[in-house]
């Protein structure tokens, strides 16, 4: 018995030369060779017929009365579980355990051998192993799983669906009464699982009555592990865009992915929007199906009072944060969002037109906080970053010093903008629902449009007019109103004009002073005369009462607003 042993433990390293010279010393000769693969067993019929039915049969079923070499290439478990099995029949002793008895129960019931061709043969033996040891525990049963992805008989011979009974019916005990610390610890377990037999155990356990809460937590474990490149990666160090081929691992990734989305419980609260956000951008990056991306979408504008400025960003950037990568899912999902209020606004009998609820105003806030941090992009078009603040309704802002904070670092980022293209993008902006201190600040932006200036301005001196109303006040009369900015606007623009006169006229009474040469007399003559005529013209046009208007009331400062003067305007 000794010596067989050591035949079918050399046969495996003696495969690879393909010999057919005999391993039994001569005296016990073998009488056929069993390949399986590669590999070449040199054996004793008698030894295998005596367990297998199979191989019997073979034998006498074989037109060659001398049967001298069997092929079983399609064995379960190949070369390695054939060399246990013909240890059985040898009756060498060796290990079962939970990663080889699922191949060990195929490849029994390849061979046929069973208890009631042979009393405690091989099927036998792995079928007690697996209800006393395998299948007694959680991590038994998924380690079994594990092993029969490459075995389809183990889906005939019911031992897949013994496996997943076991896992869905401890998950779903351990989530209710956890015997183990931490409580979620057997999510982990179902990691090293293929995505095909994660989907039956997520199954069995929604049969079972789990919660979405307990399913979605093995979600998002499964997910994080399986896709950790893509789902874990906050670092801003990962795979830029153009990594992303048409690849076998990319196939499989997207396989992978749109899988998990399919597993997600109809419960859209169940999962934490920074796992969804991470979630849609590993989709936007695979480019999976619109199917895939537009159901998490769906998901996020759901909870999208509870995203932050750094979800946001997760959707907008390439994996080494270095550009812009994609605003179309954030600008449908914050659409999707305002509709979704608009719905529930006319559903409840109310409008929409002006008062938002509260959770439209937290959105607002991050949309604000966001466009300021993507601002400084080259990629960020005026017109998209004005689609993007357009989004939200006016009433969800009362107060627009976010937005203001947004454009002017946008101003900042972008300085060679004309007038025209920085009275579009402010455009965005009520500068009527300004504070008090972003006002003061507008006012000596000089990135902003001087329009924009003036309105902020003017609004204040509405309110000293009407005797320092609150932050709710609002023009009397827009007509008069746009009427006095033009001319307010026309009048700053002379000012600067004569602002810099009078700093030319400096300069040249310096230079007189120390005594620097100057040309002809009657040059010099003719240059303080023209300087002189044109300031007069200009002040001339600073005359408030040369239309005949005796009204002094509205003539107020605008350079300087926290000390107010008499005069509207200064020279000095």
């Amino acid at each position: 018995m000794a010596m067989a042993a050591s035949i079918i433990d050399n046969s495996l390293s003696l495969a690879k030369e393909r010999t057919n010279q005999g391993v039994f010393p001569q005296e016990i000769p073998t009488d056929v060779v069993v390949q399986v693969g590669e590999a070449n067993f040199n054996l004793h019929k008698f030894m295998l017929v005596a367990k297998s039915n199979y191989i019997r049969k073979l034998i006498l079923e074989s037109k060659d009365s001398d049967l001298a070499r069997i092929s079983l290439s399609d064995i379960p478990g190949g070369p390695e579980i054939f060399k246990k099995a013909a240890k059985f029949c040898y009756g060498v002793n060796f290990e079962i355990t939970v990663h080889n008895v699922a191949a060990l129960r195929c490849a029994a019931e390849y061979l046929q051998m069973a208890d009631t061709y042979c009393k405690g043969n091989l099927a036998g033996r792995t079928e007690e192993f697996l209800s006393q040891v395998a299948l007694a525990s959680l991590t038994g049963a998924v380690v079994v799983l594990k092993s029969c992805e490459d075995l389809p008989m183990a889906e005939d011979l019911k031992i897949v669906q013994r496996c997943v009974d076991v896992v869905s019916y401890t998950a779903c005990s351990e989530a209710n009464f956890p015997s183990k610390s931490p409580p979620n610890w057997w999510t982990e377990e179902l990691t090293i699982l293929h995505i095909a037999f994660f989907e039956k155990i997520i199954a069995a356990m929604k049969s079972r009555g789990a919660k979405a809460l307990t399913m979605a937590s093995a979600i998002v474990t499964y997910s994080e592990s399986s896709l950790r490149d893509l789902v874990r990666d906050h670092s801003g160090i990962g795979k830029k865009s153009s990594d992303s081929g048409d690849s076998d691992a990319r196939i499989v990734q997207i396989q992978l992915l749109e899988s998990i989305v399919s597993l997600l419980p109809a419960d859209k609260a169940a999962f934490p929007i920074n796992f969804l956000c991470c979630l849609l951008r590993s989709a936007i990056f695979l480019r999976a199906s619109s199917s895939c991306k537009n159901e998490l979408e769906k998901r996020i504008l759901v909870i999208l009072e509870h995203v932050t400025v750094d979800d946001l960003l997760v959707l907008s950037f390439t994996y080494d944060g270095e550009r812009l990568f994609d605003l179309e899912s954030v600008r449908r999902i914050i659409s999707g969002f305002v509709e979704k209020e608009k719905s529930v606004a006319v559903f409840n009998g109310g409008g929409f037109g002006d008062v938002c609820s509260p959770a439209m105003r937290r959105v607002a806030k991050t949309v604000d906080a966001y466009l300021g941090e993507i601002a400084t992009y080259s990629e960020l078009s005026i017109s998209r970053f004005n689609g993007m603040a357009n989004l939200v309704p006016k009433a969800a802002r009362k107060v627009e010093d976010d937005l203001y904070r947004a454009i002017d670092i946008y101003l900042k980022a972008h300085p060679n903008l004309d007038e025209i293209e920085r009275e579009k993008l402010c455009s965005a902006m009520d500068p009527h629902k300004l504070s008090y201190e972003a006002r003061v600040h507008a006012s000596q932006n000089k990135r902003l449009p001087l329009q924009i200036v003036l309105h902020a301005l003017y609004y204040d001196q509405l309110k000293l007019r009407g005797g320092g109303g609150g932050e709710d006040c609002h023009p009397p009369d827009a007509a008069n109103a746009r009427t006095q900015l033009q001319t307010d606007v026309s009048l700053i623009r002379e000012n600067e004009a004569l602002r810099s006169e009078v700093s030319k006229m400096k300069m040249y009474i310096t230079d007189l002073q120390k005594g620097t040469p100057s040309t002809s007399s009657s040059k010099g003559v003719s240059r303080r005369a023209t300087f002189f005529s044109s300031m007069s013209k200009t002040l001339g046009k600073l005359n408030p009462f040369r239309h005949g208007s005796k009204d002094t009331s509205s003539i107020e400062d605008v350079v300087d607003i926290s000390k107010p003067r008499r005069r509207r305007f200064s020279i000095s």
